[in-house]
């Protein structure tokens, strides 16, 4: 089959490999659609710790495919089946595994990562990812590039659980990416009276404008604590997410804030920028929540894949670049440039 597979940093080559063996309880994928993620491009620029020296690794962890084969034992899917990939699985016995935390396991692994994932014809899905409920039927009206998309929303879908949004809440996400956009919509769902999306690049903004933001703020030109302090009446917003790893954004965030206001920090920071200066006083006389999520586990990515089937969330307008697999070294480099927002690539 053939295969994008990565040798090391920025060495990405297209080759023909063999077609994955499974075993009992393992089950065969024939991918439809993966979409490329800031993950992907962080591992093709600088590695990954799960990945020593001389791995290769077929990355692509957001993932939708069919069931081509399973393996015995297997009775979760059957083939032919249409389903998206919750990419992480952990080792089953710790605490967090227990609370089916699969993506906060200390030994969890992950397709696209420490097995093979989406950049590929066909993938292996392992029997851990298998029992830990990690493919999810696709519903007949989403399709394969819709539903590949859902590892990313499920990861908002985290953030705001652990950073919860209410009804009638002024909101401010800084950031207009794909994973800002699904913060937006999201935060609409969950009942933000105000949306507020932030960004330091104009052109990103306009999807912003044309999926509900009500107010956007251009960080080049104009200030967003002041747009914040003038729409809030000096009060402050109430929750704030930043989906940019810059520390400027996390600090600045926490100051934007209303008394019980909450953050949370999507974004992780750049190795060797990990530490911000956060006034504690602040947090302690606002009675502030600070928070963070990471990543997302199987049952995050079902209730995702409920969200995307109900409508009620868009990311069709986020899939701006679709490349076929022989194309894949191309659909990084155009990921790498920050054309559009989401590439796909589809064997």
């Amino acid at each position: 089959m053939l295969a994008a597979v990565l040798h090391g940093p920025e060495v990405l080559r297209m080759e023909e490999v063999a077609v994955p063996e499974i075993g009992a309880g393992e089950v065969l994928l024939r991918s439809r659609a993966t979409a490329i993620c800031g993950t992907d491009m962080r591992i093709y620029r600088s590695g990954h710790t799960k990945l020593p020296a001389g791995t290769r690794r077929i990355l692509g962890h957001e993932l939708a495919g069919e069931v081509a084969r399973v393996g015995d034992g297997v009775s979760e899917v059957g083939e032919g089946m249409r389903v998206a990939v919750a990419p992480n699985f952990g080792c089953g016995a710790c605490r967090m595994c227990r609370r089916a935390d699969f993506h906060l396991c200390r030994e969890y692994g992950a397709v696209g990562l420490t097995v093979d994932g989406g950049f590929a014809e066909y993938v292996r899905i392992p029997e851990a990812a298998v029992k830990q409920g990690c493919l999810l039927e696709i519903p007949p009206s989403l399709s394969f590039e819709e539903a590949a998309l859902n590892e990313p929303l499920a990861c908002v879908y985290n953030g705001i659980m652990r950073c919860p949004v209410g009804v009638g809440d002024v909101a401010v996400i800084v950031g207009a990416g794909p994973i800002g956009i699904m913060l937006l919509q999201m935060v609409r769902l969950a009942g933000a009276a105000t949306t507020i999306v932030a960004n330091r690049s104009a052109d990103r903004l306009q999807l912003a404008k044309e999926l509900g933001a009500d107010v956007t703020v251009w960080t080049a030109r104009e200030d967003l604590a002041d747009v914040v302090k003038q729409l809030t009446e000096g009060r402050g917003a109430d929750v704030v997410f930043t989906a940019c790893p810059a520390p400027e954004v996390q600090e600045q965030a926490v100051t934007l804030l209303a008394e019980h206001g909450r953050v949370n920090f999507f974004g992780g920071l750049p190795a060797g920028q990990e530490r911000i200066g956060l006034n504690s006083n602040t947090v302690h006389y606002r009675e502030l929540t600070v928070t963070g999520s990471h990543g997302c586990a199987s049952y995050h990515c079902q209730r995702a894949l409920e969200v995307q089937s109900s409508r009620r969330v868009d990311l069709k307008p986020l899939i701006t670049n679709v490349f076929d697999l022989p194309e894949a070294v191309e659909a990084m480099s155009a990921a790498m440039a920050g054309k559009g927002f989401k590439t796909v690539i589809r064997p």
